[in-house]
């Protein structure tokens, strides 16, 4: 029978086991390395950052109450050592000066075009607040509810609800603006 995170979890406290941990990370360093690459738009650096989750995770181990997923919990240290890199990295106002010059650069979406769906989502991404790709991806390419979005980000659900309706609407306003016509 295979072990719960939760039992998982009370071994590696319990007894330091690094089997159990490594189970755990087993489980779960795709889920994350994959939130992080869409996070970062680069998989090394999204590589390095899940790295310092990991172990991160390991030294608060004994910090995780049971409340809530164990998933849910990883991804909010994830998302704490992504905000840790990000302000490292660069200030806020060349990120934003950053993502204003690639997107007057992308050429409007064309639905019969050749590009295929992981660049439209890319470009989709690309014109959202970083806290707004951040709940996107945690609510629709990660499979969580708003209240476990909110768990992760340390945002109230009102706002992870919040951006997620702005997010809707900037990606239908830039990439599909003849609906909005029609509607």
């Amino acid at each position: 029978m295979t072990a719960t995170d939760e039992e998982l979890v009370a071994r590696a406290v319990s007894a330091r086991d690094q089997a159990a941990f490594g189970e755990l990370v087993r489980r779960h360093q795709s889920r994350v390395r994959a939130w992080l690459r869409q996070l970062t738009r680069n998989a090394a650096t999204a590589d390095d950052i899940a790295q310092e989750a990991f172990i991160r995770a390991w030294d608060k181990l004994n910090t995780f109450s049971g409340q809530g997923r164990f998933a849910a919990w990883l991804m909010k240290i994830a998302y704490t050592e992504f905000l840790m890199s990000h302000r490292k990295a660069k200030s806020d106002q060349r990120l934003a000066a950053a993502v204003e010059a690639e997107m007057t650069e992308l050429p409007a979406h064309d639905p019969a075009g050749e590009e295929s769906a992981a660049t439209d989502l890319q470009r989709m991404l690309a014109i959202l607040s970083e806290e707004e790709r951040a709940t996107m991806v945690l609510c629709y390419a990660q499979g969580m509810s708003h209240g476990e979005a909110s768990e992760v980000t340390g945002m109230p659900v009102g706002t992870v609800k919040s951006h997620i309706h702005r997010s809707k609407e900037k990606i239908r306003q830039r990439f599909f603006p003849e609906e909005e016509r029609h509607a």
